[in-house]
């Protein structure tokens, strides 16, 4: 036969029983007797109805414990009247330990103090009557049965306290480390998203663009077929090599060697690319150039690169690079001007610009990309030198 479970009304009517029974065995036996004021032996059947409330008031001990302490307390009061029996006064403990784990703070306070005062009281009157101070020793039978299980109950409720306060912490430190893996995995899903564009879709815009002229435009010359196609050569080969870094970085620390990450000190290398695809770029570089942070050299190296890819894109042929070294900050304006909608506006969704600013952000910078006077497009970003 199974128990009912913990916390279950089954279980707090089980111990109810099981206490009826016990102290039916111990009136029964005759073994009820403590004080022996009132209740005889051919009346002892007086002491079942206090002992039997006694027991009911443990069956209200999760639900009610001020209706179990109270109806308990009636019990024991009519029971030491009749002359007191053993197992009302041990159900009684019962009824104060659980009225101490069970209740509100306030309740076992004002428990602790009411036992207080008639512990004291009943060593008072034992001394009255007595006229001894021996006569204190009767104190100590109320301190078993009132004083004892009070602190029992306290130093249990303050285990269960503690208890559901580090499975607290613990819960909360869980959440806390799953919100971090979360924001974690977003943060990288977000980084490779960005570097997978910044390095494979500028290649791939390349190469539509330059696929979507040689198809659309009518009696190219051999030369200018064999340009186009040097260019898709070289940008899908760039593509594929700048993918394969990607690669080894995913794969993680047993990669063979470490990819190498691109700075502003080949903006030549992307102008010279951005030429040899048709745009005419006008490279200025003002203040002294020098070493940056990684994370500084990267952003600057792909915004140039999205701002000449989307110039190739949507510009009229010809656009303008400006780098700027200053003494806190690196600043970067591309500025080109704004062609007619054409049949390669489709490729663009704004990613490129979601990056950078991502980027930028990243470093605490500045962006400021949108159109500017004269139907051109301008993007300026200022880059924090001492940004992580």
């Amino acid at each position: 036969m199974r128990l009912p479970p913990r916390g279950s009304i089954g279980r707090d009517l089980l111990l109810a029983a099981v206490a009826l029974a016990g102290g039916t065995l111990i009136i029964a036996s005759g073994a009820y007797k403590t004080i022996g004021l009132g209740a005889t032996d051919e009346a002892n059947w007086l002491l079942y109805p206090p002992m039997i409330a006694a027991s009911g008031a443990v069956a209200l001990r999760r639900r009610a414990p001020r209706t179990s302490l109270a109806i308990g307390t009636v019990a024991v009061t009519i029971d030491l009247a009749l002359g007191g029996s053993l197992g009302t006064l041990l159900i009684y403990t019962q009824v104060l330990y659980d009225a101490c784990v069970f209740g509100p703070q306030r309740l076992w306070r004002r428990a602790l103090e009411v036992s207080i005062v008639l512990v004291v009281a009943s060593a008072v009157v034992g001394v009255v009557i007595s006229g001894d101070v021996r006569g204190l020793v009767l104190g100590i039978p109320a301190v078993l049965v009132l004083i004892l299980p009070i602190l029992t109950g306290l130093s249990v409720r303050q285990y269960r306290d503690q208890a559901a306060l580090e499975r607290s912490r613990a819960e909360q430190t869980a959440r806390v480390a799953e919100l971090d893996r979360r924001q974690a995995v977003v943060a990288e899903r977000t980084r490779m998203a960005r570097e997978l564009h910044d390095m494979v879709a500028n290649h791939l815009s390349v190469v539509a663009i330059h696929a979507t002229a040689a198809l659309s435009v009518r009696d190219l010359s051999a030369d200018q077929v064999q340009e186009s196609l040097r260019v898709i050569r070289e940008n899908s080969v760039q593509g594929l090599g700048e993918m394969r870094q990607m690669i080894d970085v995913l794969r993680g620390p047993d990669a063979e060697e470490d990819p190498v990450t691109p700075g502003l000190s080949e903006v030549d290398r992307l102008v010279s690319g951005a030429r040899a695809a048709g745009l005419a770029v006008e490279l200025t570089t003002t203040g002294e150039p020098r070493a940056l942070p990684v994370g500084v050299d990267l952003a600057g190296y792909r915004i140039v690169q999205e701002s000449l890819t989307n110039a190739l894109k949507h510009g009229t042929g010809t656009a303008s690079v400006t780098v700027d070294y200053g003494t806190e900050e690196v600043r970067l304006t591309v500025q080109n001007p704004v062609a007619e909608p054409g049949p390669l506006d489709h490729l663009g969704a704004g990613a490129g610009l979601i990056g950078m600013r991502e980027r930028v952000a990243l470093l605490r910078g500045q962006l400021d990309a949108g159109p500017a006077t004269g139907a051109r497009w301008r993007v300026h970003a200022a880059l924090p030198v001492d940004a992580a």
